[in-house]
């Protein structure tokens, strides 16, 4: 197994993932909601970006974090009004930086995920109170606080269970890690993600989002769908160069010296630089 493959293995990922290096003091970590539409609010603080639905259903959030931040998500919570009582938690996939507080929030609230969340949960293993107890194959649908929340599985993109959520009233999407706003994403070939995949996803989801709507990305600042095109531009742009050279006879090694056009060098991050995305991309394109 090579390098990229062994980090995205298990937990290496959440400590690696920028914004939640899972040796970090989390003590210092503030957890700041940021109010969207209707009843849906983000939180932002070590992890994955959370949605919560509050209202006079009670609460839906949408990923959770770490473990250790689960206090503070709940005062975050419980500072957005509606009746604070927790009754679901939607996973957008497996990855420990969106499902680390399941293990807390899972004693008091149902969880529910695509099927190969829960089964790549069983196999870390994570505790029983962790584990999603309604699991889905495709979408599944929760009414809640007043308007309809679907939840849609969307095939070997970031990992093979991501699921993306639309608040339909609110006009709101969370898109988990099928986008990370402004930045090169992570797609773990480990988990069954398939960049040709992700960027299908995205070029589906740009197609069915709303007019208006507000996109929580897994990672980054709130987005439009002028944000989610632009990530979508850069996919097809950057995976487009790289099949080229594939087709060409261009080695690994050759590609990675060569990296990507200055245009798309603003989009590389300390844990997705420019080597590491085109390393993800051929090996992608490469696999048998």
């Amino acid at each position: 197994m090579n390098k990229l493959l062994a980090l995205a293995s298990g937990f290496a990922l959440a400590a690696a993932l920028p914004g939640h290096a899972q040796n970090a003091d989390f003590s210092k970590v503030e957890i700041k909601p940021t109010k969207l539409s209707g009843s849906v609010s983000m939180l932002t603080g070590a992890g994955g970006n959370i949605g919560v639905s509050s209202g006079p259903d009670g609460v839906l959030i949408v990923d959770d974090q770490f473990a250790p931040l689960s206090d503070k998500i709940k005062a975050a919570i419980a500072s957005l009004g509606g009746n604070g009582k927790l009754a679901f938690v939607v996973n957008t996939h497996w990855h420990p930086d969106h499902t680390g507080g399941n293990e807390v929030f899972g004693k008091q609230a149902t969880i529910v995920a695509q099927d190969n969340v829960r089964a790549r949960l069983l196999a870390q293993p994570a505790p029983r109170e962790a584990l999603p107890v309604v699991t889905f194959k495709e979408s599944v649908t929760l009414w809640w606080n007043g308007e309809e929340v679907e939840v849609v599985h969307v095939p070997h993109g970031h990992t093979d269970g991501d699921s993306i959520i639309f608040f339909k009233g609110a006009n709101v999407v969370h898109m988990g890690d099928q986008f990370f706003n402004g930045m090169f994403p992570f797609v773990d070939l480990a988990s069954g993600g398939d960049v040709a995949g992700y960027v299908k996803n995205v070029g589906d989801m740009i197609a069915r989002i709303p007019a208006g709507a507000k996109i929580i990305p897994g990672h980054g600042p709130i987005g439009t769908i002028d944000d989610l095109k632009k990530f979508h531009a850069m996919l097809q742009a950057t995976t487009e160069i790289i099949r080229k050279e594939i087709a060409s006879g261009v080695s690994l090694d050759d590609a990675k010296k060569a990296g990507l056009p200055a245009e798309w060098k603003g989009w590389a991050t300390e844990f997705v630089p420019v080597e590491r995305w085109v390393e993800m991309v051929y090996t992608s394109f490469t696999k048998k």
